[in-house]
């Protein structure tokens, strides 16, 4: 085992998509000599070159549909979009193209092409750069939609997406880039569980909270809090957004009668809803308490000194649990 942080480990696992395919070539704004904004990139302009790491114009429709492309004859591009709020001009080529193209082709075209996003807040950012727009894609057939939690997921998922034959939007918590763990960097992939899985973080028996990205720290410091006061919680890292694992989810649900939902997204619309309509569908007779939901308020993302208010928090959460015994 070997210690990193989320955006080091992000780093070998590039690395490692790198080294197995000779077809797999990243591809964004600065990601060649300087990096990377969060430095994701450092260093592989340098050992694999500038045909296979890529300093982009700032033009993201431009990148995803020169990627779209680069797929369709052969390659890998793993592309990134340097801030989550700078998506959106490359929004129609994903929801257009890259996620409609292998189903109108019946399967004869396949596009394996990731799109790297960092988002969420929480790092003092200025405007468009503290966006949470993960359910626009997972609202779109035809993508995978992925978020890593933490430096281990990071380093398998990465690689996960690269090898996938259908496109993957990997959405990376950009304040957990430079939180810690350890990571089996020689153990290759063997024992990573499959990109569309769901895990269970923390177990317990009283309640279920579901998360993925930059709440799953959040979460698991709230089960440790909420164990104090005797109450026992589940944490589960969604992982995969699109698809969901239900299995996983639902199983949690019915151990312990009860949920919340986490995520920085809006309430409103958010992935946090879907997920609310199907355990009541399907794990009604399981629920002693309807399914609750903690996000951001239905409001445009606030001024950097504003941000604490406005994302969830411990007490948000533990509030939401005390809530979900108060039925």
């Amino acid at each position: 085992m070997t210690t990193l942080t989320l955006s080091r480990a992000l780093n070998e696992g590039l690395r490692k998509a790198l080294e197995n395919n000779p077809k797999a070539l990243i591809m964004g704004e600065d990601v060649g000599k300087l990096g990377g904004v969060f430095r994701v990139t450092d260093g592989l302009q340098k050992d694999f070159g500038e045909a296979r790491v890529i300093d982009t114009p700032l033009a993201e429709s431009g990148i995803i549909g020169t990627a779209i492309g680069l797929a369709l004859r052969g390659y890998r591009p793993i592309c990134e979009i340097q801030f989550d709020g700078f998506v959106f001009p490359a929004f129609d080529q994903i929801v257009s193209q890259l996620a409609k193209m292998r189903y109108r082709s019946r399967g004869s075209l396949r596009l394996p092409l990731v799109v790297r996003i960092p988002f969420g807040g929480g790092i003092g950012a200025v405007e468009h750069h503290s966006e949470s727009p993960e359910a626009l894609f997972a609202h779109t057939p035809g993508l995978r939609v992925v978020a890593c939690g933490g430096a281990a997921d990071g380093y398998a998922m990465i690689q996960q997406a690269a090898q996938s034959d259908d496109p993957v939007i990997f959405f990376e918590p950009k304040r957990r880039y430079w939180d810690r763990a350890d990571v089996d960097v020689d153990g290759g992939l063997a024992g990573a569980l499959p990109l569309e899985e769901a895990r269970v973080l923390v177990p317990g028996t009283d309640v279920t909270v579901l998360c993925y990205g930059p709440m799953v720290r959040t979460c698991a410091e709230a089960a440790v809090a909420a164990s104090g006061d005797g109450r026992s919680i589940e944490v589960v890292d969604l992982r995969s957004l699109a698809p969901l694992d239900t299995e996983t989810i639902f199983a949690s649900v019915r151990k312990t009668g009860r949920c919340v939902v986490v995520h920085e997204a809006v309430v409103t619309g958010g992935l946090g809803a879907e997920i609310a309509a199907r355990i009541s569908q399907e794990c009604f007779y399981s629920l002693e308490a309807p399914v609750l939901r903690v996000g951001a308020p239905t409001t445009p993302y606030p001024p950097s000194r504003l941000e604490e208010n406005y994302l969830p928090d411990l007490d948000r959460i533990l509030d939401a649990v005390d809530r979900a015994f108060s039925y």
